[in-house]
């Protein structure tokens, strides 16, 4: 009963469409399918070619029966003759097995039958027709004969041999069917034994399946290939990558949380002390008016912090949502810029120069989006950290898009470092976020560009190059 009842629940479990996506079970169908089609295609050839070699070996005893029927001594049969005959088969045994096998009359001219094989050649109707083979109806049941027809050696009699062609169709049936079954029973036995090597061929993947539902979230640990099936080696090796992918992904966000939060307490307990200021000091309106202008300060310095945090954590998080191509025109893009900083430059005596020397830069084609907040990152940074009375550059050129500050030299050793988020030169006094370099870095990546920093005579120079 208990064996019953998990038979009926294994059945109830069964899943149609699942069945239907496994690899196994349609590979076991595709080779029952095509076993099934070269069997019957084999069945059927070597139904044809029995068929073929049966007709031709009961053509030729045919004829050899009627050569030595026609070349008998007719002249001496009587009723009597006929009637001993007919007793004399009757008492061999198991002369009446195969009764459709052979048969055959001799008739006179006239068409007379005056001598039959008393099975089947009785219900042979006269034909004058000699000399060849003939398919026609005998008996009362209209059975199909292969009849043929031939004089006798004296030509004073027609003798007629027959066969039943159902005869010869049963036993090409048989002569395949025995030499069918035991290639149709290997066959099921094959099929057992692929069945049963796939199901073990496939207990890799299943072991395989275990060990991820397994793991903990944060278990990156490449997967053991040692043992693995070449055929699945390539997934495995696939998945470690994206394992490694993933890892590296966190870690990166992981630092940027830790980081963004490290970045914005700074700015927060600033603001937070000058509201203090401002409330401390209602009886002294300079002083309130000193701390509100902070306040004011600070709380756009936080602006432009988030808005930078927002703009780097969007093209960490998806940056396939620009991978739209437009062409890019560089001339107006700078142009643009240049106006929007003009003023802030002038208060420090900054002149801001466009050389657009090339007809294109290294960022042909682009999200338009992207493209102004690079160039917007780098003449921002140029216009905060160069000298007052210093010069700014804009280079459009075919092998390079960069922006040079005149006046301006940076040590090597934070040269290293100016593209990593957060990182800020000591001693510096201008305001910032440190992660302008790194969005400008992030956006060249996306089209296989890198950035680089370089001291040379006209000043420091950032550049974009292909890489």
């Amino acid at each position: 009963m208990m064996h019953l009842q998990q038979t009926f629940l294994r059945l109830r479990r069964f899943d149609g469409k699942k069945m239907i996506c496994s690899l196994s079970f349609r590979l076991m169908a595709f080779f029952v399918l095509v076993s099934a089609v070269v069997f019957g295609a084999a069945g059927y050839v070597s139904y044809k070619e029995t068929r073929e070699n049966i007709d031709e070996f009961f053509d030729t005893y045919q004829i050899a029966l009627g050569r030595q029927l026609a070349a008998a001594d007719w002249s001496s049969i009587s009723l009597k003759t006929q009637q001993a005959t007919d007793r004399l088969i009757k008492n061999i045994e198991n002369a009446d097995d195969d009764d459709d096998a052979i048969g055959f009359a001799v008739f006179e001219p006239q068409g007379n039958m005056i001598f039959h094989d008393n099975e089947n050649g009785k219900h042979f109707h006269f034909s004058g027709n000699t000399g060849s083979f003939f398919n026609e109806p005998v008996g009362g049941d209209g059975d199909l004969w292969r009849l043929m027809w031939l004089s006798s050696a004296d030509g004073k009699y027609i003798i007629a041999v027959g066969q039943e062609l159902d005869y010869r169709e049963d036993l090409a049936l048989d002569i395949v069917e025995e030499f069918m079954l035991p290639w149709l029973i290997g066959f099921g036995i094959l099929l057992l034994a692929v069945t049963g090597l796939t199901y073990i061929e496939f207990l890799p993947l299943k072991h395989l399946a275990r060990q991820i539902k397994r793991r903990k979230a944060d278990d990156f640990t490449p997967i053991e290939t040692r043992k693995a099936p070449v055929e699945i080696l390539p997934v495995l090796e696939a998945m470690n990558q994206m394992f490694a992918k993933i890892e590296d992904l966190l870690g990166r966000e992981r630092s940027f949380i830790s980081d963004s939060a490290h970045e914005l307490r700074t700015p927060l307990t600033a603001l937070k002390i000058q509201l203090e200021i401002a409330q401390m000091s209602k009886d002294d309106a300079s002083l309130q008016a000193q701390a509100l202008d902070k306040l004011a300060a600070g709380i756009s310095r936080a602006e432009h912090l988030v808005e930078q945090l927002l703009a780097l954590s969007r093209l960490e998080a998806n940056s396939s949502q620009y991978d739209n191509q437009e062409l890019l025109n560089w001339k107006d893009i700078a142009r643009q810029l240049a106006d929007e900083y003009a003023p802030f430059a002038a208060d420090k005596g900054i002149a801001i120069r466009i050389d657009d020397a090339g007809e294109t830069t290294p960022l042909a084609t682009g999200n338009h989006i992207l493209a102004a907040l690079l160039l917007r990152n780098l003449i921002d940074n140029a216009v905060k950290y160069s000298p007052a009375g210093a010069q700014i550059t804009i280079l459009l050129d075919r092998e390079e898009l960069a922006v040079v500050n005149s006046d301006t030299k940076v040590d090597d050793a934070v040269m290293q470092r100016l593209s990593e988020r957060f990182f800020r030169p000591a001693g510096q006094k201008e305001t910032g976020s440190g992660l302008g370099l790194a969005i400008v870095e992030r956006i060249a990546g996306i089209y296989d560009c890198r950035l680089s920093f370089a001291n040379t005579a006209e000043g420091f120079k950032v550049a974009i190059k292909k890489s």
